[in-house]
């Protein structure tokens, strides 16, 4: 994002994407955020994309709508999306002011961000593999 140390790293594992946010970051970097995720699913072809805000202490709602769009336009581009580490004080200031919350799918850790993703990928192509060679 500049030239000082990462404020965001966009890792890949497999068919998933890990973007650990590592200190708050104002709107115009939630964009940047936001175009290079989007682009990456479709570099990398990913069918999952986990959120690490485990650093953050606070979440306004631009970096939560932020979120939301990324999470919606993953979905787009075929990317189930999961929020990890939010933390208790983020997640009590969501709810109290109001924000919107159900869009976001939460996992505690990354370890159950990846198995979340994992049992969406094996449902999706449970439902695929169980719709093929049927008539309407």
């Amino acid at each position: 994002m500049d030239s000082g140390p990462a404020l965001v790293s966009i890792l890949r594992q497999g068919s998933y994407l890990i973007a650990s946010i590592h200190t708050a970051l104002d709107d115009s970097q939630m964009v940047r955020l936001q175009e290079d995720l989007i682009a990456q699913i479709g570099r990398h072809r990913a069918r999952g994309v986990i959120i690490d805000v485990a650093a953050l202490d606070v979440l306004d709602s631009f970096g939560s709508r932020t979120l939301r769009n990324i999470a919606e336009m993953a979905r787009l581009r075929g990317a189930a999306t999961v929020v990890v580490g939010i933390q208790p004080d983020v997640a009590f200031a969501m709810v109290e002011l109001g924000m919107r919350t159900d869009w976001v799918v939460a996992a505690l850790d990354l370890e159950e961000g990846l198995a979340y993703l994992d049992r969406h990928a094996q449902g999706s192509h449970s439902v695929t593999a169980g719709t093929r060679g049927r008539r309407p």
